[in-house]
């Protein structure tokens, strides 16, 4: 997802309108800088409890030796981002900057000719996963496809990828999109991209409970998702009455994003919480979640390997020092070291 930014070489968007002049100006005192755009291993994750002991494969436990609870609520509000876009942004917000190695978590909700024009990235990985609707993708590499309901694609930007993301279905066309964090030695590496049907995406459902699962592994399920920094991404639909366990690695960092519902998270005296809500979980073995109302409890369950590295970001650029995001607006403004393609190229609307 993007806002506007200005280049030279290639079209973008400055307030709704495509330029081809003025290019990024070189950053100055950059230490650390919110995102200016919109815009998943352990072993057996996923059990389900059942009065006081739950199933996992063929052996029962009593629940979590050390439990994750919820450190902090962060309300997603929406607001405007690309060409007319509306996006609810937790991570990435003022009281959320980033959660290692998560930089950005939206919800949006778009709806034609609203959307995300061409923009850059270089530094991190971009997943987008549909909820309602289709997106359209291309890039300057000649990549094109359009992503539905319950698909996904997982890119990573790499060195440097130029791109459009652009509704493809009449009426609101919604998803998640998450930024996710490259180490140093990944963050210049070739793009590459992973996409999956909705039909492709593992799916486990066992009393009361479904789970979807985008990356990493649930009841024995292994997502076929590589994910360049370790990471698990369940989307999971509690049906009323009915609770979860899942296993999380301990040393990963972890959130909620309630997408419809609401639900209590960890503790079981805990108040519920509701929709567009990310819940930040503290360190622990995994979580619980209880559904207590009268309709279906939908969120997304994701964790991470911290990468315990700096982070310098500057809109589309995620890097590790200020001399690197120089050196990347450079890059963009002259079309180079990774952004070649983009001299001649524009999306086709």
């Amino acid at each position: 997802m993007m806002m506007s930014m200005m280049r030279s070489c290639c079209s973008t968007i400055n307030n709704g309108i495509l330029c081809r002049s003025s290019p990024i100006k070189q950053a100055s005192n950059i230490v650390s800088f919110p995102p200016l755009f919109c815009h998943p291993k352990a072993k057996r994750y996923w059990f389900i409890r059942s009065q006081h002991k739950s199933s996992m494969g063929d052996r029962e436990t009593e629940g979590f030796q050390n439990p994750r609870y919820v450190v902090k609520k962060v309300l997603a509000r929406p607001q405007h981002e690309g060409d007319g876009a509306i996006v609810r942004r937790s991570i990435g917000r003022g009281e959320l900057r980033n959660l290692d190695p998560f930089l950005m978590l939206d919800e949006f909700s778009v709806s034609a000719p609203a959307g995300f024009p061409d923009h850059p990235h270089r530094g991190f990985e971009t997943v987008t996963y549909m909820l309602e609707g289709a997106f359209t993708h291309q890039d300057f590499a000649g990549h094109k496809g359009t992503i539905r309901a319950g698909d996904l694609q997982w890119m990573t930007a790499g060195k440097g990828i130029i791109h459009s993301e652009m509704p493809a279905a009449p009426g609101e066309n919604k998803g998640l999109q998450l930024w996710i964090n490259l180490s140093s030695k990944d963050k210049m590496m070739e793009p590459k991209y992973q996409e999956l049907q909705s039909q492709d995406v593992s799916k486990v459902e066992r009393d009361g409970v479904t789970v979807r699962i985008i990356a990493g592994e649930s009841f024995g399920v292994q997502s076929p998702v590589y994910t360049q920094t370790p990471t698990m991404y369940l989307d999971f639909t509690l049906s009323p009455g009915s609770q979860v366990q899942q296993r999380i690695p301990e040393s990963w960092n972890a959130f909620v994003y309630i997408v419809d519902g609401e639900g209590v998270f960890g503790d079981p005296s805990a108040a519920a919480a509701a929709s567009h809500h990310a819940l930040v979980l503290s360190a622990g073995d995994g979580v619980e979640v209880w559904n207590r109302a009268a309709r279906p409890l939908r969120f997304v369950l994701i964790g991470g390997q911290p990468l315990k590295e700096p982070v310098v970001q500057y809109g589309p650029f995620v890097m590790n020092t200020q001399a690197q995001i120089q050196q990347a607006i450079e890059d963009y403004n002259y079309c180079k070291n990774g952004f070649e393609k983009g001299k001649h190229w524009a999306s086709q609307q």
